[in-house]
């Protein structure tokens, strides 16, 4: 992948190319600035939600891969001799994550100490780093899986779920959809009710009735609560792919709409009264790569992918509500970008003192960005900020600003990297930065599917999301027939680069 780059700027400048070290350092912060920006904006709309119920163990998990190693790390350090700012350029490269490395370089800087051997340390680590998690997943593999385990739940990226329901329980007969949605702490959506051969799309204020019967959209987790509170589930299976919503009965239409204009940004569902004005209902949105229930409090983001059932008149009103132009999608807002980096510097540069450290903590370049950018995409639209980008278009100032950031950082490390690495101090780093990588996935990994019984595929996105190892999960993605790792990885991810970036800066003020 892009991080290629690093090693071909390590190769140009073992060979003599030299660039003005002031332009450098510019290009280098500039590159890692837009780079964890631009990552924040795209994990910040689920990273909140990543914590609710099974993200909540996930990220746990995920924790105890990153402190496990940090503890580690300053365990060698004692036994080996290694000194702490080495030993910090070892873990990054064996956690492949360079923008640890960058608030690690920063800490040294400000400290007025040398920030160059740890990047060294880090290229000598970064590439057994990569091949190390994937080998701890071959190993987990033929070890803890039994020919009988499935590898994993085919959930895709999917939170909700649909089912259809038949009102047996006399206790909610006569009762509003409002009134029973009050009387039980399971969240539902109710998209379509029959009754007596005709469909209905019911509101807050529709009343159900014995033997109605009501296509509901929840999670897994509440089906059997809302068993008991509607009285009998039907056996039919409304989650395969390929159904045809709008084959199922002639009377309703099933569409997907997306939010493009301005103006819906940061607007509830329930605030537009679509059902009320349309006689339509909004039952589930597609966000970053997930798919989320929709509730009358859920805010809307611009990009959303709505899915709207009603009559065709309601459905085309509604579109117009709604915006449903891509084209308008396709230029990003410029100014909340720069607002947005702007306030990522001013957050990085605050020194945070805690009682007891001689110097200050900062967020740094690193830091201060993506915490700003995970905000932005998370809180932006509820101040109707526009923040949404396109996903091409956050891909490219992602690489765009990762390609500018190794290079220069491999330019910057080339002149000794070679000679360090035939040295035994270079391959003493290379053997720690390979247990460094292994040993916590390993024992991590291991918690996870024995302690915690959570499914292969689970494991291993957990596993790279917390190594910060984008080529390991595309190996999982690519070798594993069930699951889906990805929606793992994306869990845990924003949480653990935030918290490397934190500990790289933090373990070297409080012991060096």
């Amino acid at each position: 992948g892009v991080t290629f780059v690093f090693f071909c700027g390590i190769i140009a400048g073992h060979f003599g190319l030299g660039i003005d070290p002031a332009m450098l350092s510019f290009a280098q912060n500039f590159g890692l600035v837009i780079f964890v920006y631009a990552l924040g904006l795209q994990v910040g709309p689920g990273f909140f939600n990543s914590f609710r119920k099974g993200g909540l163990e996930l990220n746990a998990l995920a924790v105890g891969v990153v402190l496990l190693g940090t503890l580690f790390a300053l365990g060698l350090t004692l036994c080996t001799g290694v000194s702490l700012p080495d030993m910090v350029g070892i873990l990054c490269g064996a956690t492949t994550n360079t923008p640890a490395l960058a608030a690690a370089q920063q800490t040294l800087s400000s400290a007025g100490l040398d920030a160059a051997s740890p990047a060294l340390a880090c290229a000598a680590t970064y590439p057994l780093g990569v091949v190390g998690v994937i080998l701890a997943m071959i190993f987990m593999r033929k070890v803890l899986i039994r020919p009988s385990d499935p590898l994993g739940k085919d959930s895709g990226t999917d939170s909700t779920y649909i089912a259809t329901f038949f009102v047996q329980n006399p206790a909610i007969f006569g009762k509003t959809v409002q009134e029973v949605s009050r009387i039980t702490k399971n969240p539902f959506i109710i998209s379509r009710l029959w009754r007596a051969g005709k469909v209905i799309i019911p509101d807050s204020t529709s009343v159900l009735q014995k033997d109605d019967r009501i296509l509901v959209i929840t999670s897994v987790s509440e089906v059997g609560g809302l068993s008991v509170l509607f009285g009998q589930k039907e056996d039919v299976n409304w989650n395969r792919r390929g159904i045809d919503w709008n084959a199922i009965d002639s009377q309703l239409e099933s569409h997907w709409l997306i939010v493009t204009r301005p103006e819906i940004n940061g607007r509830t569902i329930g605030s537009l009264r679509l059902r009320n004005r349309f006689g339509v209902n909004i039952t589930r949105i597609h966000r970053a790569g997930m798919m989320l229930l929709a509730g009358p409090d859920t805010v809307l983001h611009m990009g959303d992918r709505l899915i709207v059932v009603g009559h065709g008149k309601g459905i085309s009103d509604t579109e117009k509500v709604l915006g449903n132009k891509v084209g308008s999608l396709r230029e990003p807002n410029l100014v909340s970008i720069c607002v947005g980096i702007i306030l990522g510097l001013v957050l990085g540069s605050i020194p945070i003192r805690f009682p007891g450290m001689e110097a200050p903590l900062k967020l740094g370049l690193a830091g201060g960005p993506i915490v700003v950018g995970i905000l932005m995409g998370a809180f932006g639209p509820r101040i109707h900020m526009v923040t949404y980008t396109t996903e091409s278009a956050n891909l490219m100032l992602r690489k765009l600003g990762l390609a500018l950031y190794l290079a220069c950082l491999g330019l910057d490390s080339g002149r000794e990297f070679f000679s360090t690495l035939i040295r035994p101090e270079g391959l003493l780093w290379v053997g720690l930065g390979f247990l460094l990588t292994v040993i916590p996935v390993l024992v991590m990994g291991i918690v996870s599917m024995r302690g915690r019984k959570q499914d292969f595929s689970t494991t291993c996105g957990m596993l790279c999301g917390a190594m910060a190892n984008p080529m390991a999960l595309t190996y999982a993605a690519d070798s594993l027939p069930q699951g889906n790792p990805t929606l793992a990885y994306t869990q845990v991810y924003p949480l653990c680069m935030f918290l490397r970036v934190i500990l790289s800066q933090l373990i070297l003020i409080l012991f060096i």
